[in-house]
């Protein structure tokens, strides 16, 4: 697969002088959620998150940046301005990928679609959440597992020359940053009416592909589609997604009683997504009840919100902390199936995948990413047998061993953490890029 885990996988082969085979069943074949030819696509959001080191997503960004990533590369390259977090123009960072990927002589792309693993292949599986049905299916049959699906929402992107600037204000929160977001008040009257037309609006139905699970809807909480968030209670949102602290609007210098944030979507600011507005609505609901926020009364929606369905290991006990099979160490898993949830974990564990085969190709000994790095954290993660419940999981400093040392301040105690953990990175990074070639290769196998 060429997504996010794939293309990196892929990429960090290559450059060790592995020859690599890169199997795409695009264009032949789209799940609901993809769109374009190009490779790692972002069918979600178009933001990486935080790109602040105290920020753990923010400090495994600054460690893949610093073992030469190819998707960290492309997100830097088209980033879009977005306060303290990296977004990026979705349609340029696949672009960037596709092109960097095809002009590789070490690379061979062929656009088919895998149902199995061809016997005695050295063989990444990096088909993602949305895996097909067939490749589903064996994979269930070779590890005997069951079940391995949850539920996950996407939110609209709305025409930014549709939003009410009259009404709508530009501002981050607590005025960190530079104003990137565009912000839709909404005073109490106005969320009242908004949050019972949400409420009871008509969910979409599964798509073909979702259909057979539709009996078991698990949500993993971070992608909780808004109306679902919203039965919970009345004021739900306004804690969450539509929180109104820290921004004032300029026209009344108050703050409102609740806030839709929308976050451009590309390098022109000519679209915006609604932030936390993921949603398994019915598309003409979704018109219906998102223009009820008075700066979207007249909204162009460029693309409604999807849900769909993702795929998922019961990692602990199949997989190693390469991400290796236990019981078939020529087979590696990569990408969100493996229990890692968030673009830029999914690339990390993809890097990894793509380090460690090529390190074994080359008879080289791994490297242990330690627990203390996010990305040794991750993979460690995703293989301890001692968690319970294994769900899938985004990068926190909660997976990573503590100082051992009390610090005052979460934030001090956070930037401890990376400091850390970029030492560590520093110390292996001559190991770790060891051989990686950027203009001639050697020619393995």
């Amino acid at each position: 697969g060429a997504g996010l885990a794939g293309s990196e996988a892929a990429w960090q082969l290559a450059k060790r002088g592995i020859r690599v085979k890169l199997y795409e069943m695009k264009p032949q074949k789209y799940t609901p959620a993809h769109h374009s030819e190009k490779f790692s696509e972002l069918v979600c959001s178009n933001s990486l998150r935080s790109d602040s080191t105290s920020n753990a997503v923010g400090l495994l960004k600054e460690e893949m940046r610093r073992m030469s990533s190819l998707i960290m590369e492309a997100a830097d390259a088209c980033r879009v301005p977005s306060g303290s977090a990296l977004a990026v123009d979705r349609d340029a960072f696949s672009s960037y990928i596709t092109d960097k990927i095809l002009a590789d002589p070490m690379i061979e792309y062929i656009p088919a679609e895998v149902a199995s693993v061809p016997e005695g292949e050295i063989t990444v599986i990096a088909t993602g959440p949305l895996t097909s049905k067939p490749m589903a299916d064996y994979i269930a049959g070779e590890l005997g597992c069951s079940g391995l699906h949850f539920f996950d929402a996407a939110a609209p992107i709305v025409d930014g020359d549709s939003v009410d600037l009259d009404i709508a204000f530009f501002a981050s929160r607590y005025g960190k940053g530079d104003a990137d977001y565009l912000n839709c008040p909404m005073t109490r009257e106005q969320y009242d009416a908004f949050y019972d037309a949400l409420v009871s609006a008509r969910e979409a139905e599964l798509h073909d592909f979702d259909r057979e699970e539709q009996g078991d809807l698990t949500v993993f909480e971070g992608c909780m589609p808004v109306e679902v968030m919203a039965r919970r209670g009345h004021d739900t949102l306004c804690y969450g997604p539509l929180k109104p602290r820290g921004l004032k609007d300029p026209k009344t210098g108050h703050e409102p009683y609740a806030v839709v944030q929308l976050r451009r979507d590309n390098a022109e600011g000519s679209i915006y997504n609604l932030v936390g507005f993921q949603t398994h609505l019915r598309f003409p609901e979704q018109k219906r009840v998102f223009s009820m926020i008075p700066a979207l009364a007249n909204a162009e929606f460029v693309r409604y919100g999807v849900m769909h369905r993702n795929t998922y290991l019961n990692s602990p006990g199949l997989l190693d902390r390469y991400y290796r099979l236990i019981t078939d160490d020529r087979i590696s898993f990569a990408g969100q199936m493996t229990g890692v949830e968030g673009y830029v974990e999914s690339a990390a564990s993809g890097f990894l995948a793509g380090v460690e085969t090529a390190r074994r190709l080359l008879g080289q000994a791994p490297i242990d990413f330690p627990r203390e790095t996010a990305i040794g954290a991750l993979g460690l993660y995703v293989s301890d047998t001692t968690v319970a419940n294994f769900q899938p999981m985004n990068v926190n400093f909660g997976i990573m061993p503590p100082l051992g040392c009390r610090i005052k301040g979460k934030r001090n105690k956070n930037a401890e953490l990376s400091r850390r953990s970029l030492e560590i990175i520093d110390s292996l990074r001559e190991s770790v890029l060891d051989g990686v070639k950027e203009e001639s290769h050697e020619d393995h196998h």
